[in-house]
């Protein structure tokens, strides 16, 4: 069997962007949570679509924020977006799909925890994590847990990911702690480039393992200088590697028969798309039953 584990927040971000706005008559904003729905029904009427599960960010603050102050916040969300996090939740509900409500951790833990549980189950062929973010790089193992785009249908393997990065999926973390990353607001090293860092990483394997307070015996282009910007930064590398680990022991309670698609709820879901102004909508949706 195949698992899917999707990025929600992903989803519901690129369908409000995607979207033309829709209000109702109170100014709720309502057309991602609209297209969420159609998309999300669309993706469970695909024949090998069978376990699935969604991740939310219901909270954006996570724990990374009590260890770095300028780590990602809610702030500068839109409103109109930021309103409708619970609506895409009870759609991924109502659809019947396994959905998991962030809050101390966040989506990206939950999906990289449940793809290593996955994985390690023989019954299936391959787990696939629908989103595009980076960050999932280093949870990909060979080509059983794999990065799928949705929309071109596109897996990337491990070695496709290491063709992506330049890194092996062990190194993503320190890649991005020296890179940086801003949509996490991890603001990386003062000159360290994509290309510089992965020749780092690849001659001496790890952050830990990069000498500070000797020169490289490496034939890059301003080593000396990327070497005393390591060493002027002391500790933060090594707290950027941290916030930019994916965890693997959320305590999600399913087992992988749980994400076994069984049907939507339609009760939830006539009430969810009246609550959203469209009635009508359900009758549009390519329902699939449970199978």
């Amino acid at each position: 069997m195949l698992i899917h584990l999707v990025d929600g927040t992903y989803e519901l971000f690129r369908a409000f962007y995607g979207a033309p706005s829709s209000r109702l008559s109170n100014g709720q904003e309502v057309a991602a949570t609209r297209t969420l729905l159609r998309s999300f029904a669309g993706f469970l009427a695909e024949p090998d679509v069978t376990h699935v599960a969604v991740a939310f960010d219901t909270v954006i603050e996570s724990f990374r924020n009590q260890l770095f102050a300028g780590y990602k916040t809610g702030e500068g969300i839109d409103p109109a977006l930021h309103s409708q996090f619970p609506l895409a939740e009870r759609a991924s509900r109502a659809l019947g799909l396994v959905t998991w409500s962030m809050i101390d951790f966040e989506a990206d833990d939950a999906i990289a925890t449940f793809a290593v549980r996955a994985a390690r189950d023989p019954a299936v062929s391959q787990v696939r994590i629908c989103s595009p973010d980076k960050d999932f790089c280093q949870t990909v193992q060979g080509t059983r847990v794999v990065i799928y785009d949705r929309k071109k249908k596109l897996v990337t393997d491990e070695q496709g990911a290491i063709a992506r990065l330049g890194v092996k999926p062990a190194q993503v973390p320190a890649y991005l702690a020296l890179v940086g990353d801003t949509a996490d607001g991890i603001p990386g090293l003062k000159g360290w480039g994509e290309k510089g860092t992965a020749k780092v990483l690849g001659h001496f394997g790890s952050l830990a393992a990069i000498p500070r307070d000797k020169s490289w015996d490496l034939a890059l282009r301003g080593a000396e200088s990327l070497r005393g910007v390591l060493q002027q930064a002391g500790e933060l590398p090594a707290l950027y590697e941290t916030l930019a680990t994916l965890r693997y022991d959320v305590p999600l309670p399913e087992a992988v028969a749980d994400l076994a698609f069984r049907g939507p709820d339609m009760v939830a879901l006539k009430e969810l798309c009246t609550e959203l102004g469209s009635p009508e909508l359900i009758d549009g949706l390519r329902l699939k039953t449970a199978g």
